[in-house]
């Protein structure tokens, strides 16, 4: 399946859709159309149907979608048909709450090993996931064949960590830290600002109550 030019927009809803017919499909919902689709998650059937239609698009007309396809078929596409190994760095409340989140691992993304600076924690586990220290975690990327290092550290840290996990065969990092990360184009980065996340919905309560 040719995936040509798909815009981030595109990209971003796809994981909805994917909940949305997991929900569907655990239901018992066999099969369901773009306007039905649409009505349950509060997106245009036109919508959907442009989504899908940059992958080829998975309905007949008349038919509609087969959801136990569908809901296959985005995972693919989201690559959830494959395993990703990760680690996480940085073993405070955060990253122990991440590696704890059963759904990461239903997803196929499954922490092999925490590092940390703090020696108290050396030896201690997370969930079955041991805590390492920070100058054995180059050799463990490799040897470990991991693919997405979790970053739950403070700014400055994350900087200098990253500048180490470049040149590791790593693929991807999920930046937890409150700093934009530089990369080359061979490592993905996606950042979770948290306290960005928090603003825009201050700013939601706002408006609404000034619309009022």
């Amino acid at each position: 399946m040719e995936e040509r030019g798909i815009s981030q927009a595109v990209i971003g809803r796809l994981p909805r859709y994917y909940r949305y017919l997991g929900d569907l499909k655990n239901e018992g919902v066999e099969r369901i159309s773009s306007q039905e689709l649409s009505r349950i998650m509060n997106v245009t059937a036109s919508q959907i149907r442009q989504d899908f239609n940059n992958f080829g698009g998975f309905g007949q007309q008349g038919y509609g979608y087969n959801t136990s396809y569908l809901y296959e078929e985005i995972g693919k596409i989201l690559g959830l048909d494959q395993q990703h190994d990760m680690i996480l760095i940085g073993a405070g409340n955060l990253g122990q709450a991440l590696v704890n989140y059963m759904n990461l691992k239903n997803r196929g993304f499954s922490f092999k090993g925490a590092f940390d600076i703090s020696p108290s924690l050396y030896g201690k586990k997370i969930a079955n996931v041991p805590i390492y220290p920070m100058d054995q975690m180059t050799g463990f990327i490799v040897e470990n064949h991991i693919d997405i290092a979790v970053l739950t550290v403070p700014k400055a840290a994350a900087i200098e960590i990253t500048q180490i996990l470049t040149e590791t065969p790593i693929k991807a990092i999920w930046n937890f830290a409150h700093v934009d990360l530089k990369v080359p184009d061979r490592i993905q980065v996606e950042s979770v600002h948290l306290q960005d996340s928090l603003m825009k919905l201050s700013y939601n309560i706002r408006r609404h109550e000034n619309e009022s």
